[in-house]
C-alpha cells in the first residue's frame, strides 16, 4: 500500500448522534498525521457526484454537541451498480484520495466491503453508525446510547398518563430487524413486555401475560414493541389484543425519528471520538476493508467480511430476566 496523503470521510444511511464526534474525530486525528482530509458530502451518492469539500480543524469546531452529521448523509442506489462504482472509483483518483474511513450501518459497510473487493489500491476504514447497535463485531454503535436515552425519557412519561387511566400503551422503536433499543429500554423503563423480532410467537405469551395482570388488577402496562416485529409492529400487535381485553383503554405511541435526533449523550461523544481515531491509527498502520469497534471496552480492527457474513445476536439470558422482572 503506498504512503497515504489525502484521506476522504463520509456519513452514509441513517444519521446517528455522535456521527459528529466521529467526523471530528477522523480529521483532527489525520491533521495530525500530516494528511489532507476530503469530506465527502451525501455519502456515497455524494462520492459518485464528487460532492466533495476540504476540512481542516476549524472545520470540525463545536460540533461535538449537534445530533445528525454536518457532511449529510444518504442512501445510493447508483453505489449498488457497478457502474456507480466505477464512477465513484474515477473521482476519487481524480481527487487523489487515498483512502476513505465510512461510517455507517450494515448496508454502508457491506457497500465498502464490495467496493474494496473490486479496487483494491484504496483503502476502505469502517466505523460503526447507526442507532440499532446491531452491527456485528462491536458491543457499541454510534448513536445506540443516545436513542435508548431517548427512548427511556418518553417511556417514563407516557408511563405517567398510562398508570393514570388505566391504559394499555403499546410503544413503537426503531429496530426493523433488531431488537436492541426496544430490549434495554424496556428493561430500563420496567416495561410490562418486549416484542422484538428476534423472538416468534410472543404474542399469544404476551395475552397470557395480559390475562395474569389484569387478575392481579394492574392498573397500566406497558409494552415495548421494535418496528419489526413478526406481527407488523405495535398497531398491528395492539389490534390484535384489544378485543380480548376490553376493560383496558389499549393506546398505541410510535416514537419515530425522535430516537435519531438530539445532542449525543457523553458516551456517544467519547466512544465515536475513540472510533475515529482508531480509523485513523488503523489506516497508518497499513490496515483496510476492515471496521473499528469495541470488545469488552477495548478497541479491535474486524473484517469486513465477518462483519457482513455474521449476525448479532440478542442475548437469550437478557429475555429470561425480563420475564422474570415483569412478573
Amino acid at each position: 500500500m503506498g504512503k497515504i496523503k489525502k484521506v476522504g470521510v463520509l456519513t452514509s444511511g441513517g444519521d446517528a448522534p455522535g456521527m459528529n464526534a466521529a467526523i471530528r474525530g477522523v480529521t483532527r486525528t489525520a491533521l495530525y498525521y500530516g494528511l489532507e482530509v476530503i469530506g465527502i458530502r451525501h455519502g456515497y451518492h455524494g462520492m459518485i457526484h464528487n460532492h466533495f469539500v476540504n476540512l481542516k480543524a476549524h472545520s470540525v469546531s463545536d460540533i461535538l454537541a449537534r445530533g445528525g452529521t454536518i457532511i449529510k448523509t444518504a442512501r445510493s442506489k447508483e453505489f449498488m451498480e457497478a457502474e456507480g462504482r466505477k464512477q465513484a472509483y474515477e473521482n476519487l483518483k481524480a481527487a487523489e484520495i487515498d483512502a476513505v474511513v465510512v461510517i455507517g450501518g450494515d448496508g454502508s459497510l457491506t457497500g465498502a466491503r464490495v467496493f474494496c473487493d473490486e479496487y483494491f489500491d484504496i483503502p476502505f476504514i469502517g466505523i460503526p453508525g447507526t442507532i440499532d447497535n446491531d452491527i456485528y463485531g462491536t458491543e457499541y454503535t454510534i448513536g445506540y446510547d443516545t436513542a435508548l436515552n431517548t427512548v427511556v425519557e418518553a417511556v417514563d412519561k407516557i408511563r405517567d398518563t398510562a398508570g393514570s387511566h388505566n391504559r394499555l400503551f403499546f410503544i413503537e422503536v426503531m429496530g426493523r430487524d433488531a431488537g436492541f433499543i426496544a430490549l434495554n429500554s424496556g428493561i430500563a423503563t420496567g416495561a410490562e413486555a418486549i416484542l422484538i423480532p428476534e423472538v416468534v410467537g410472543q404474542v399469544e405469551n404476551l395475552k397470557d401475560y395480559l390475562e395474569k395482570g389484569f387478575k392481579r388488577k394492574k392498573s397500566s402496562n406497558i409494552i415495548i414493541v421494535a418496528e419489526g416485529d413478526e406481527e407488523g409492529g405495535a398497531f398491528a400487535i395492539a389490534d390484535t389484543v384489544k378485543e380480548d381485553f376490553r376493560d383496558y383503554d389499549v393506546r398505541v405511541s410510535v416514537l419515530g425519528h425522535i430516537q435519531r435526533g438530539g445532542t449525543p449523550s457523553a458516551y456517544d461523544r467519547v466512544s465515536a471520538s475513540k472510533l475515529g481515531f482508531a480509523a485513523i491509527e488503523a489506516l497508518m498502520d497499513d490496515q483496510k476493508s476492515v471496521m473499528v469497534g469495541f470488545h469488552h471496552s477495548e478497541l479491535v480492527l474486524v473484517p469486513f467480511r465477518k462483519v457482513i457474513k455474521l449476525k448479532k445476536k440478542v442475548d437469550p439470558e437478557q429475555m429470561q430476566m425480563v420475564e422474570i422482572l415483569s412478573v
